[in-house]
């Protein structure tokens, strides 16, 4: 009957409808992770009382992040900034006036006053209370195309945190310069890696401080050194990860250990501050990273088929632990046996890893002039010095640390081929200097004899009255990149610095063109002569064009600290003919144009 399939119509209709009710309830669902899901995870304030996770999709872009708020007053700040500022920040807010509990995204102007964004990108996906806080569960997409957003990238991304301790009414009526707050470092862009297979016959071997009572002030580096067992021989180190002591987990900032120079047959004992004027002298001879890790990091693994070798002939047994403690509350009789745990096998694989380093030689010569913002100075590794060191197959580069001192703002290496650049070998464009850790990178890059590698550093000495040189010192600057990387080879430091003639030439320009006498005498040195200077705008703009055209002088250096054989001296700038192009984040079309409004949060009425 017609009738019949009318109603058989209509049944499979309302069937499939349902269907679909389901499956769009359980893709909600879905959409919001669970606490397991979330592999990374950083304290955000030094008592522990925040507490962030996060989990990366690269296939959605986006990052989704779990807020454990162990004691809620009246609501939170958490956003993003460029340098951890809380003027010009992006934020997602979560405020109350006591009774009823609102959920935002907003951008906060140069002067603090908060906003709220006409796109709400930070997405809400949950919020539920558990016996040890209040869990806020949110999503937000690497790039909104929002000018008033945040764009999360590859590097060092500086969070910021605001607790309200009054309840609000709006939040216009949030005043961010009365918060308690602060801010975190950590990369929030880990790369997706699969953990390779680790050998049966692994063993560990921690490396950690003796029971140490954390000094009460707000910055310590403390020193330990520790040696390796005698004859203890070759193996390599497959993995390291840290070993925090429970409690100091928003104490501990960053560790690292250093193997010591061979050269030595001893080192003495040592067990305190960094900076005491009791370290032995010797001790600022272990310098050879063996492991790096910082607040916020995971396990690092080395490729299956290499290794880092440590012990056996030409390797010394020293070892230098040296742990940053990050205490701005000033806790009192704080003990602390953190530091790192080596994963090592006596079977060898195929390839002892490097490392080498690229940039800029440690010298005076190359020079930030005071009161800059954005100063850029670039160091190379030339086609000429990787033609002759490296091998015919070539390295491949799998981890990275990027290294400046407190003026560093940007790092970025090239790898270019041809004079044209090929790829982006790690950048990090709100770098800090008091976030440093080796980085795995998210793909191996190859490098071939005849590369070039060129590392850029980007400078900011608006604080500074006198010209910042290179060197040694804290004062002093450096642009370097660690670069990790196998097979082995005798290259070890692949940097340059200007020709010391064209600077002479330049210090005789800027005597000739200035009233003020600089005097070139030959005793007067490097440094003093660029303190000397008044730096005037020609004189700025003379030194950055010297930069960017003098020859340089190349160290193509092996292990020994000798150079390979040739001429180094006044070599031509690597002439880059095509530049990467910069990706344009792909923005979805512009929304309706509407009021912007906070979701409410059913969290009770919170304490007064």
């Amino acid at each position: 009957c017609p009738s019949l399939k009318l109603r058989e119509v209509a049944s499979m209709y309302f069937t499939m409808v349902a269907a679909f009710l389901v499956i769009l309830v359980v893709a909600l669902q879905g959409s919001v992770p669970r606490g397991s899901d979330f592999p990374y995870k950083v304290p955000l304030d030094p008592q522990g009382l925040l507490e962030l996770s996060w989990n990366v999709s690269y296939p959605e872009q986006a990052v989704n992040f779990q807020l454990l708020i162990r004691d809620l007053q009246f609501g939170l700040l958490f956003g993003m900034s460029d340098r951890g500022e809380f003027e010009n920040a992006d934020l997602a807010v979560l405020w109350s006036d006591g009774h009823n509990s609102y959920f935002g995204d907003a951008w906060s102007d140069a002067k603090g006053q908060l906003h709220m964004d006409s796109q709400q990108d930070y997405q809400l996906l949950g919020a539920r209370r558990a016996p040890e806080g209040l869990y806020l569960l949110f999503r937000r997409a690497f790039s909104t195309c929002d000018p008033k957003d945040y764009v999360i990238e590859d590097g060092t991304v500086h969070l910021i945190y605001g607790i309200l301790e009054k309840p609000v009414h709006s939040l216009q009526a949030i005043n961010v310069s009365a918060l308690h707050g602060g801010l975190q470092r950590v990369q929030l862009l880990k790369p997706n890696i699969s953990i390779p297979q680790l050998p049966r016959d692994m063993k560990t071997m921690e490396i950690t401080a003796p029971d140490v009572v954390i000094p009460s002030q707000e910055t310590t580096y403390w020193c330990y050194m520790a040696e390796l067992p005698e004859g203890f021989p070759k193996h390599h180190i497959i993995m390291y990860e840290p070993v925090v002591t429970a409690g100091n987990e928003a104490l501990v900032h960053h560790m690292e250990v250093f193997q010591c120079a061979a050269e030595f047959d001893s080192f003495p004992h040592y067990n305190g501050p960094c900076d005491s004027k009791m370290k032995p002298d010797r001790l600022n001879y272990c310098r050879h990273v063996l492991a790096a890790w910082a607040m916020g990091a995971q396990a690092f693994y080395y490729p299956e088929e290499a290794g880092l070798a440590f012990g056996g002939p030409g390797s010394s047994r020293y070892l230098r632990l040296e742990i940053h403690y990050h205490n701005p509350l000033v806790f009192k009789g704080r003990r602390d046996s953190s530091g790192i745990r080596l994963y090592y096998t006596a079977t060898l694989r195929p390839f002892d890893a490097g490392i080498m380093e690229l940039g800029l030689v440690y010298t005076p010569v190359m020079a930030i002039p005071p009161g800059e913002d954005n100063f850029i100075l670039t160091g190379y590794c030339t086609d000429k010095c990787t033609q002759l060191a490296l091998p015919a197959a070539g390295i491949r580069i799998f981890a990275s640390q990027l290294h400046t001192h407190l003026a560093g703002r940007k790092v970025v290496t090239v790898l270019s081929r041809d004079g044209r650049e090929q790829q982006v070998v790690n950048a990090d464009r709100h770098y800090s200097p008091h976030f440093q850790e080796i980085r795995m990178l998210k793909e191996v890059v190859a490098v071939f004899p005849g590369d070039e590698l060129i590392t850029t550093c980007t400078y900011n000495t608006e604080d500074r009255s006198r010209a910042t040189v290179g060197g040694f010192g804290i004062l002093e600057e450096m642009c370097v990149n660690y670069v990790h990387y196998y097979p082995q080879t005798q290259l070890e430091l692949c940097k340059s610095a200007v020709d010391p003639g064209y600077l002479h030439r330049y210090f005789n320009l800027v005597n000739r063109f200035n009233d003020e006498e600089i005097c070139m005498c030959p005793q007067v040195s490097v440094p003093q002569q660029f303190y000397s200077i008044p730096w005037n705008t020609f004189n700025r703009d003379v030194l950055k064009s010297l930069y960017s055209f003098a020859p340089i002088s190349m160290h193509c250096n092996k292990s020994s600290a000798v150079r390979f054989p040739g001429e180094w001296e006044k070599q031509p700038l690597p002439s880059i003919t095509e530049r990467l192009r910069e990706r344009i984040p792909r923005c979805p079309p512009a929304p309706e144009p509407h009021p912007a409004a906070p979701i409410p949060l059913n969290l009770g009425q919170l304490r007064r």
